[in-house]
């Protein structure tokens, strides 16, 4: 245990404070001059390991490129070619309203497809998490969304698609 709270940059005391103990108790864990209970072991464990998670604000990516619900296919298609992206959100007065992407573009193709404006084909938004949630949450929404956005109080600060989860590996 001594060993995983230094690789996650705890003392004794902040370890104990967190658990909700005492810093001599952990000392006496680590010493194994005390059994301790099943519970704080439990808590002391999931402390330890979920500070050595990733965070979505480690991997994400910055600077989302955005559009607007009024853009023309045209303009957000040139902006996916030029940035090779397949998907960007769509934001209105500071909210994300919709995620417009290629496969969406593709389903309405037509003669007059690049004319149209974004909010007659985007699709509803991408899910949101705060950004100090971690990869495992994240793993398991990209198993049935392309991406996730990523919020701090409510504002869009980036995106983590599949893509980027690989990159981890």
């Amino acid at each position: 245990m001594k060993k995983m709270r230094l690789e996650a940059g705890l003392t004794q005391s902040q370890l104990a404070k967190m658990v909700g103990v005492s810093q001599a108790h952990i000392a006496k864990i680590e010493g194994e001059k005390v059994d301790p209970r099943l519970s704080t072991v439990n808590k002391i464990l999931e402390i330890l390991t979920d500070r050595k998670r990733k965070r979505c604000s480690e991997i994400m990516t910055r600077d989302v490129i955005v559009t607007n619900p009024k853009e023309k296919i045209k303009k957000v298609s040139e902006i996916m070619v030029k940035h090779a992206i397949s998907q960007l959100p769509v934001v209105e007065n500071g909210q994300i309203v919709g995620m417009i992407t290629e496969e969406g573009i593709v389903k309405h193709l037509s003669s007059d497809i690049s004319e149209e404006i974004v909010e007659n084909i985007m699709e509803p938004p991408l899910p949101s998490v705060p950004e100090d949630t971690d990869l495992v949450t994240i793993r398991s929404i990209l198993e049935t969304h392309s991406g996730v956005l990523v919020t701090r109080k409510g504002k869009l600060v980036g995106i983590i698609t599949r893509s980027d989860l690989l990159k981890v590996i």
